[in-house]
Formats: structure tokens, C-alpha cells, sequence
């Protein structure tokens, strides 16, 4: 398979170390607003560090200290035709699919506004860590429009019908301590810790199995899509396949010789 490259990277910035990457939306000056070639080129990558097995964990934050991504795009927004625009909503919701759905865990570090398209890509992510000066809201119904990257779908999803239908409608920002009291976030450290606090997350899901965390998003994600019946059965069917990998022989052992387990999935 060739290997995707992440040359002339132009609105992002991409960072390995040892097994996690850093992606940086870099558009400060705009709040790091998502327009089309930003969200191209984190299609790029995702798929890129998708394909390395040696990166584990991945973090996505934005750069500057105002903004995690304050949103679409207005100036491309506005001349939306309802073609143009569905391609352009279904696009979106493609990668931020292939974020919740990328088998390795994803950090959202909000580092500050994380409004409409970025609260929406934060949602995507498997886990979020807000600044405590963070703001979180999809005020797209401000703008005459609705989320388009399947805010509607994931709000709800996480924080239950009735609080989503609250801030959808009245598109109002939540700060970072709020945020975390409705489920939408999992953490809220202080602005100043927190990317070394992402950073000490993101290095201990690093040395979890990996075909065990990829196989516990599948379950998480595609089992609340299922009757619990059938996400049962699936759950059964991932357990029994993660059985017969080195990664279990290495885990079970280790625990019974009361060792530290070094997983190498496979």
C-alpha cells in the first residue's frame, strides 16, 4: 500500500512522538476555522497515521490559546446552493467518520472555542479534554442553517434528546465545567495543563493492546447502532476473535508472572 503523504501540509501541523501523533488545526488568524482544503487536508492525516501501526494514539487540538475550531467556514457557507450543499455536509460527516471510526483512540485537547464544525469534530473524537476556559456550542441555527457534520446525531447521542434539542435550538455556548455536567466532555482541566495532561493520557492508552482498543470502539460505536441482542452478539464476536492474538497470550501471562504486559498488536 503506497504511503499517504503529509508534504505541503499548509493549514495543519503533524507531530510524532513515539507513538502518538499530533494533528494542529493552524488557522489562528480565523480561529481555525474548517474550510475546504483545512478539512482535506485532515482527511490526509487521518488516513495517514490510520495506515502507520506504529502510531497509537492521536490528538487533535488548535493552535493558538483563543480557539480548538471555532467552526465552518462562513465565506464558503454562504454561497452554499442545496447541491453544494449536501456534497458539502456529507463530505464533512465522511471525516469526521473516519475519526470516530479510525480503531485507534482520539483526544480532542479543546484549548478554547469549539463551536459548530469543531464541536462537531470534537464529538467525533473518542474522548475530550477542555481547557477550563474552553466554550463548547453548535450555534449554527444563528446563521439560518443546522450542523451539518452529524452534530444533531452525536449531540444527542451523548447527552440525550431533550439537552441536545436545548442547545441546537437555542445555539448557545456552554463553558468547559458545563459541558463536563452534561456529558459532552470528559475532563476539564486548567487551560495552562492541558496539553501535558492530554499528553499523560494519550501515553497510557498508548501502552494499552491495540487490537483491544480498536476492537472496544467498534463494539462502543457500531453496538449503540444495534438492538442490545444483536450488539451482544457482536461483543461475543470480538471477544472470540481477540482471543486467538499474541496480544492476549502476552496479557494473560504477564498478569499470572505479575509483570508489566508489552503488547505488540498482533
Amino acid at each position: 500500500m503506497t504511503a499517504i503523504s503529509l508534504d505541503n501540509l499548509e493549514n495543519l501541523l503533524f507531530e510524532r512522538d513515539g507513538a502518538v501523533a499530533t494533528i494542529t488545526i493552524n488557522r489562528p488568524k480565523v480561529l481555525n476555522a474548517l474550510n475546504g482544503q483545512t478539512l482535506d487536508e485532515l482527511r490526509r492525516a487521518i488516513l495517514a497515521v490510520r495506515e502507520d501501526d506504529a502510531v497509537r494514539v492521536v490528538i487533535i487540538t488548535g493552535a493558538g490559546e483563543k480557539s480548538f475550531i471555532a467552526g465552518a467556514d462562513i465565506n464558503e457557507l454562504a454561497v452554499q446552493t442545496p447541491t453544494s450543499g449536501r456534497e458539502h455536509a456529507r463530505s464533512g460527516q465522511h471525516i469526521l467518520d473516519l475519526i470516530e471510526n479510525l480503531g485507534k483512540p482520539v483526544i480532542a485537547a479543546i484549548n478554547g472555542f469549539a463551536l459548530g464544525g469543531g464541536c462537531e469534530l470534537a464529538m467525533a473524537c473518542t474522548m475530550r479534554i477542555a481547557a477550563d476556559t474552553a466554550r463548547l456550542g453548535q450555534p449554527e441555527i444563528n446563521l439560518g442553517i443546522i450542523p451539518g457534520y452529524a452534530g444533531t446525531q452525536r449531540l444527542a447521542r451523548l447527552i440525550g434528546r431533550g439537552r441536545a434539542l436545548e442547545l441546537l435550538l437555542t445555539g448557545e455556548h456552554v463553558m468547559a465545567p458545563e459541558a463536563h455536567r452534561l456529558g459532552l466532555v470528559n475532563r476539564v482541566v486548567p487551560a495552562a495543563e492541558l496539553m501535558t495532561e492530554v499528553k499523560k493520557l494519550a501515553a497510557t492508552l498508548a501502552t494499552k493492546a491495540p487490537i483491544a482498543s480498536r476492537y472496544i470502539i467498534d463494539a462502543v460505536n457500531k453496538g449503540l447502532d444495534m438492538g442490545f441482542a444483536d450488539a451482544q452478539v457482536f461483543e461475543a464476536t470480538l471477544f472470540g476473535l481477540v482471543s486467538s492474538t499474541e496480544d492476549m497470550r502476552e496479557g494473560t501471562r504477564a498478569f499470572l508472572e505479575k509483570r508489566k504486559a508489552e503488547f505488540k498488536g498482533k
